[in-house]
């Protein structure tokens, strides 16, 4: 199994020594506070922020729950090295000058909650951005976090920052493999079975397509998605069933109870509101005995449209009499006929599609 991330990127991936000379490159042209800004994971890119803070002569600060955790474990397990002295603490940070402090923060995707993003929203309680401070977000632009992240910026601009970012300055490169990367791996595996991984779905495909140019049989190339369960047997390798995945949704007490249909409802009422019509019908005449009373909610304010809401109910009284006695008589046939005469009424008239709940009281 390998990962397809980048397969659709020709050639190598960069070395992650670029982002080290970038580093050393924009480090000593900072005069104010440098914040570097990077996934708590990626622990050598932690790596060579401390070092380019160290050669410049600068304290480094740790910023963000996950990357004091993660800096700890690496420490301990010894894929980090940093120098005895160089770590502070927050309460440290303002007798120092500004031109002497590196932070490494999480948050370079302007997560809401993150440290970066209340720095940049000045809403940070101990650090405020000034003139002269620089922000090197060292990470990827997510697809899908690109309007997040170009909010950020802005932000850290308006603080009077200067921010270096993939697109203006070689301060990432990607962590997932290129062509010709998983083209050698593949010719150094030879795998019997082979199954991509990782990726959108085109990029499984891709991928497959690339493992058979360098000879592994298209019979032995498994493309699968999330939940389907592969069997190998007999040398022969195929999908086999398929369990269900995704995410479970919790609810109060209820775990997973709550389905697509549920949720969908929730989407339709919190987006176009709720009327609910209650209509009182004799059970032996057909004749309505009470209402229609309209009671909406999200819908429109019943105090300015009372005008509306009156023409509503007469709509609904028209529509009953328009049906036979046998029809009033049947809830079904009276719930969906005001469905519908509502449905077109509020559509034709405001466009919008609220939840249209019919109530029929049987006297």
């Amino acid at each position: 199994m390998a990962d397809s991330t980048n397969v659709e990127r020709e050639g190598f991936t960069l070395s992650e020594r670029v982002v080290g000379e970038a580093f050393n490159e924009i480090f000593p042209r900072c005069p104010g506070r440098i914040i570097v800004a990077a996934f708590s994971s990626n622990i050598q890119r932690v790596q060579q922020a401390v070092d380019a803070a160290a050669r410049c002569g600068r304290k480094v600060l740790l910023n963000g729950r996950s990357m004091v955790a993660n800096v700890g474990i690496a420490r301990q397990l010894g894929y980090l090295r940093i120098p005895e002295g160089i770590l502070i603490d927050l309460k440290e940070l303002p007798r120092l000058p500004k031109e002497e402090v590196c932070m490494i923060t999480t948050g370079s995707q302007g997560e809401p909650m993150s440290a970066l993003a209340r720095i940049a929203m000045d809403d940070h309680k101990q650090i405020r951005l000034e003139p002269g401070d620089t922000v090197i977000l060292s990470s990827r632009f997510i697809p899908g976090n690109e309007k997040t992240i170009s909010d950020l910026i802005n932000h850290l601009y308006r603080r009077g920052a200067e921010v270096y970012h993939e697109k203006v300055s070689e301060v990432h490169v990607s962590g997932h493999a290129s062509q010709e990367e998983l083209k050698l791996m593949l010719n150094l595996v030879k795998p019997r079975f082979f199954i991509p991984v990782h990726g959108e779905y085109r990029h499984l495909v891709k991928h497959g397509r690339l493992a058979q140019m360098v000879g592994v049989p298209a019979e032995r190339c498994l493309l699968a998605v999330n939940g389907d369960v592969i069997s190998f047997r007999d040398e022969r390798g195929a999908i086999a069933d398929r369990v269900d995945t995704g995410r479970v949704f919790i609810d109060g007490k209820g775990i997973g109870d709550v389905g697509e249909v549920v949720l969908k409802d929730r989407r339709h009422l919190s987006e176009d509101g709720m009327v609910v019509v209650i209509i009182a019908i004799s059970q032996h005449s057909g004749e309505v005995i009470y209402g229609p009373d309209i009671v909406s909610r999200g819908f429109v304010f019943e105090d300015e449209s009372q005008e509306y809401l009156d023409e509503t109910k007469k709509i609904v009284l028209d529509t009953l009499a328009g049906m036979t006695t046998e029809a009033r008589a049947d809830w079904g046939e009276v719930k969906q006929e005001v469905r519908r005469i509502l449905r077109r009424f509020f559509n034709k008239t405001i466009e919008r599609r609220p939840v249209i709940l019919p109530l029929i009281l049987e006297m």
